[in-house]
């Protein structure tokens, strides 16, 4: 695959990380830092092949330090059911054989809420698009690819193989009701782990955390009593942030094809429509703020593929806020308050 197919779907910058911290190298290749102030502690690694951070703000740094690693172990638990880079992982297994007995309970977790995603959402977000993905990245990978994308019966031909409602699942197991299905969640899962992690800080009684496993949750406020700012990229500049968002027990998720292109020239990327196998061009960006992280994941991907009018009703439905890059780089607010607003 070319290079321009490597980039991750990571669109968020965070503009609360703690400055003049020395890093001190942990298992994993992970680093942890101790800012100037001891109640913050920061670890730094990856998770689902994504750079990841937590903040843990609390007065006993060992307790701190504790909880980090026990946080660490949970991606890592995670990772082995939801990678798809993990030949031994859950999703792996099945996308190999067509089914899997006994699941683990986290994929079936996730599974019903992608379920429940793709039904809110008409279809848009869709689990099963990895046919597609195969497709691209087999098409792209070649030498000298046909620029114009993969041809009209091979891309209809992996639709085919597409659908949310041709995955059986229960604790009994996970099975594929048609030939040449799969499955990714990387549409949902640096969600559902993010929530995972701020669920084990709070049960340990933390109360003031940044968690970033690929999509953000904050929790309570930042060590000088403000709210955690998450700054939001411009996706035609990257490097350039073009809003942060004040943030207390909120999520925010980011998708925008931008971040992961099958060509140099940026017509194909990652976020593939469900019903016609092309690849999102309605929008740069769409990023949701949500009170939990998996909501905000799934639904950032599916608004990117989704008309204003269609989104609004689900952001009012729910009660969340959704932000929107428009092709001529203008951006857009929807509310559960009021109707859309230039921002």
């Amino acid at each position: 695959m070319s290079k321009a197919c490597l980039p991750r779907r990571r669109f968020i910058g965070i503009t609360a990380a703690a400055a003049g911290m020395a890093l001190l190298p942990l298992r994993f290749g992970e680093a942890l830092a101790r800012e100037a102030s001891p109640r913050l502690r920061v670890w730094r690694g990856t998770a689902l092949g994504a750079d990841a951070t937590l903040q843990i703000h609390h007065p006993d740094a060992d307790l701190a330090d504790r909880l980090i690693q026990r946080s660490i172990a949970e991606v890592h638990r995670l990772e082995r059911i939801f990678s798809l880079y993990r030949r031994d992982s859950a999703i792996s297994v099945l996308n190999g054989q067509g089914f899997l007995a006994d699941p683990p309970t986290d994929f079936v977790q996730l599974l019903a809420h992608a379920e429940h995603f793709s039904r809110l959402t008409d279809g848009a977000f869709d689990a099963t698009v990895q046919p597609l993905w195969r497709l691209y990245a087999a098409h792209f990978g070649q030498p000298r690819p046909d620029p114009s994308g993969p041809s009209d019966h091979a891309r209809l031909a992996a639709v085919a193989a597409v659908g949310h409602t041709g995955v059986e699942f229960g604790a009994g197991g996970v099975r594929f009701h048609r030939a040449g299905m799969g499955l990714t969640l990387n549409g949902i899962a640096q969600g559902y782990i993010t929530d995972r992690i701020a669920e084990l800080l709070l049960n340990s009684g933390i109360d003031q955390a940044l968690v970033d496993m690929g999509e953000i949750k904050a929790l309570g406020s930042r060590p000088d009593g403000g709210p955690w700012e998450v700054g939001l990229e411009d996706p035609t500049s990257p490097d350039r942030i073009v809003q942060t968002l004040p943030i207390r027990n909120l999520a925010v998720a980011t998708s925008g094809g931008y971040g992961t292109r099958f060509d140099v020239a940026g017509h194909f990327n990652h976020i593939f429509d469900p019903a016609n196998g092309m690849t999102s061009s309605r929008y740069l960006s769409v990023s949701v703020v949500a009170p939990r992280a998996t909501d905000a994941d799934a639904l950032s991907t599916a608004f990117s593929l989704m008309p204003l009018e269609r989104t609004q009703q689900i952001v009012g439905q729910l009660g969340i806020t959704a932000y929107f890059t428009l092709p001529d780089g203008s951006r857009l607010r929807q509310t559960f308050e009021d109707r859309a607003a230039r921002v």
